[in-house]
């Protein structure tokens, strides 16, 4: 079972099997919270994951009008997962946390309108 962590390692999510979806989201609120150019969420069914650890959370409204729930490491400030409230049977997690470069690519790229032009090929 993979499991997914922040930097100081305090905080995971165990994740059975392959994620249903990976979706690379160009969108400002992303933007913001990974301080990239974009953001990256392996969706897992909920009965396939398994968190540990201590986690901080944090909730904000999204585009569609459902809350997402992110859950962070209170030590590092690590996000490790979040869950978005219209899709309330599955949990994102983080690929980045996986630390795993064979992780799968994203297989759908969304809100491509804030996309920055010089991101390519994504």
């Amino acid at each position: 079972m993979p499991t997914a962590s922040c930097a100081c390692g305090r905080l995971s999510i165990d994740c059975e099997g392959e994620p249903a979806k990976v979706s690379l989201c160009h969108c400002l609120a992303c933007q913001r919270r990974t301080g990239g150019p974009f953001g990256i969420a392996a969706f897992y069914p909920r009965d396939k994951v398994r968190p540990g650890g201590e986690d901080r959370r944090y909730v904000r409204p999204s585009d569609t009008g459902f809350d997402v729930v992110f859950h962070f490491c209170p030590h590092c400030g690590g996000t490790v997962w979040w869950e978005p409230q219209r899709k309330p049977d599955m949990v994102a997690v983080a690929p980045g946390a996986f630390a795993a470069p064979n992780f799968p690519a994203p297989d759908q790229s969304v809100h491509e309108e804030t996309r920055h032009s010089w991101v390519v090929g994504v």
